[in-house]
C-alpha cells in the first residue's frame, strides 16, 4: 500500500485514516522493536552486573528496576488514552479511540506488575506485602479503571457507540491519576516522598539512578511496541467485522 500523501492532503489526515495510519507507522516497529531489545539488555546488564546493593535494602533494591518503570508506565498509559479519549469526544479522530482501546490492556498490565512487584518489595522493606496507604490503595483502583474499561469494550457490539462511552468513562477515571502522584505528600504512607524529580536534583546516587533511567526508557519503548501493535491488529480486526457485516447483508437480500 503505497503511504504518498493525495494533493493537499496533510498530516492530520494520514494520522486519521486507519489504513494510511497502518501503513506509514508499521515501518517504526522494527527500529523500536531493536532499540527496546537494546535498551533491555543495557538495562539489565547495569542493573545486575554494574549497580550496587543498597546499603539498607542490599540486593532488593535491584526490584526497583522493574517496579518503578511499571509504576510509571501505568499512569502514563493512563494518560495517553486520556488525550485519546478528548480526541474521540472532542475530534472525533478515527483513529483516537483504535489508540484508547489497544492502550488497555496494556495498561493493566503493567499496574498489575507494579503492584506485584512492589509486594515483593515491600516484604522485606515493610515487613510486610500489602498496606492499605494513598499509594498502594489509589494504584488498585487504577487497576480496577483498567478492568472496567476493558469490559466496558467488550460489553458493546457496536464500537462507535462503546468508543464514546468508555471516552467518558476514561476522563472521570482520570482524576485519579494526580491522587496516586501525590498521595505521598497528602497522606501517612509507606513509600518515599519524589527522590529523582526534585528541585534540589535527585537523591539517588548515578550508579542506581543510571540503570533506572535506561529500565524506565525500555519499559516505554516496549510499550510503544506493543501499543503500535495491538492498534494495527484492532484496525484490521475492524476491517474483518466490516467485510462480515456486508457479506451478511448481501446474504439476507
Amino acid at each position: 500500500m503505497s503511504i504518498e500523501s493525495a494533493p493537499g492532503e496533510n498530516w492530520w489526515t494520514r494520522i486519521a485514516h486507519p489504513g494510511q495510519f497502518v501503513a506509514w507507522s508499521r515501518r517504526l516497529v522494527l527500529p523500536l522493536s531493536i532499540a527496546t531489545v537494546l535498551l533491555f539488555a543495557l538495562g539489565l546488564w547495569f542493573a545486575f552486573f554494574n549497580s550496587p546493593p543498597d546499603y539498607q535494602m542490599g540486593d532488593t533494591v535491584r526490584i526497583m528496576y522493574v517496579h518503578v518503570p511499571t509504576a510509571w508506565l501505568s499512569q502514563f498509559v493512563y494518560g495517553v488514552m486520556a488525550v485519546s479519549a478528548i480526541g474521540t469526544l472532542v475530534w472525533r479522530h478515527p483513529m483516537a479511540d483504535v489508540s484508547m482501546k489497544a492502550a488497555a490492556p496494556l495498561g493493566a498490565t503493567f499496574t498489575a506488575l507494579a503492584l506485584y512487584t512492589g509486594a515483593l518489595w515491600g516484604r522485606p522493606t515493610w515487613g510486610t506485602f500489602w498496606e492499605w496507604d494513598g499509594r498502594m490503595t489509589s494504584t488498585l483502583v487504577l487497576l480496577l479503571i483498567y478492568l472496567g474499561i476493558i469490559a466496558l469494550w467488550r460489553a458493546f457490539d457496536d464500537q462507535l457507540r462503546a468508543a464514546r462511552i468508555v471516552a467518558i468513562f476514561t476522563l472521570v477515571g482520570a482524576v485519579n491519576i494526580p491522587i496516586i502522584k501525590f498521595s505521598v505528600d497528602w497522606w501517612a504512607t509507606l513509600h518515599q516522598p519524589a527522590s529523582v524529580f526534585r528541585l534540589d536534583g535527585p537523591t539517588m546516587p548515578p550508579s542506581i539512578l543510571t540503570p533506572l533511567f535506561i529500565m524506565v526508557f525500555a519499559f516505554t519503548f516496549l510499550f510503544l511496541v506493543l501499543h503500535l501493535i495491538g492498534m494495527h491488529t484492532e484496525v484490521r480486526r475492524r476491517r474483518v467485522a466490516s467485510l462480515e457485516r456486508r457479506l451478511a447483508q448481501k446474504g439476507a437480500a
